[in-house]
């Protein structure tokens, strides 16, 4: 029987990319609201196991459980109505469009929209269109980027966007967030309300699973830790287990 508590499942999973095995037969879970962090050096396989779970790469074997109900094989898309969104390492903002655009946008999925609805601009899609302008604005205050709701995205500072990017994201209703490198190039200040916001969100059930190269902002926030080196896990643990693993030593500090 499904343990009630785990939200995503990750059974054996593997993906080569030629001759290169860029994750081997990996397994773990993460439950619901809890902040799960991915580590490892540069090449260890952390953005093609985001890429292989949230659809953009099919598995080459293994089995991925979302609420113990199977997700491989989906697309993104369809990823999306069973409650897995993401960040990227490069961030994914339309530029061109402003900051409450850019949240709307995440939103389309919950529009009632159809093609008699359209056409005639029935109240039901009136509703649903004032509903998302409401529910972005919410989300903007909440990640703090309430005063650049009218402004360009080009003209937000970075430490803004990379909210910006986590409130459209919030905007499909996950159940599941994938961040990528959300405090990548921040400065101490940033990275702090990255940190806070990192937690309010698991506050509200939302599972989070985090991959991340500031080790003191990891070390802060997640509950566990997996450790991959060369797409095979090393370690996995609290904290104070990662900390002290002699094998995670060893291949960060090469003693």
């Amino acid at each position: 029987m499904m343990d009630s508590s785990v939200r995503l499942q990750v059974k054996e999973v593997s993906k080569a990319f030629g001759g290169v095995q860029a994750v081997d037969e990996l397994s773990f879970s993460v439950g619901r609201g809890e902040i799960y962090a991915v580590i490892g050096p540069n090449g260890a396989g952390k953005t093609t196991l985001f890429n292989l779970i949230t659809g953009i790469y099919p598995l080459d074997s293994g089995e991925l459980l979302v609420d113990g109900e199977p997700a491989h094989g989906l697309y993104p898309e369809q990823l999306a109505q069973r409650g897995i969104s993401r960040t990227f390492q490069n961030m994914q903002i339309c530029m061109n469009m402003s900051a409450l655009e850019n949240v709307m946008l995440g939103r389309h999925r919950h529009l009632s929209r159809g093609f008699v609805a359209t056409m005639l601009h029935l109240p039901k899609l009136r509703r649903s269109e004032r509903d998302c302008h409401k529910e972005s604005l919410r989300l903007l205050e909440f990640v703090g980027c309430a005063a650049y709701a009218e402004a360009s995205a080009a003209a937000l500072p970075y430490g803004a966007l990379k909210r910006l990017e986590i409130a459209r994201a919030l905007a499909t209703e996950p159940s599941i967030l994938f961040l990528d490198e959300p405090a990548a190039g921040l400065n101490t200040t940033e990275t702090a309300e990255i940190e806070r916001l990192i937690g309010a969100i698991a506050a509200q059930g939302v599972s989070i699973v985090l991959v991340e190269h500031d080790m003191k902002l990891v070390m802060s926030i997640a509950e566990r830790i997996l450790v991959l080196d060369y797409g095979r896990r090393l370690a996995e643990g609290t904290p104070q287990q990662v900390r002290q693993n002699p094998d995670v030593i060893a291949a960060y500090l090469g003693s």
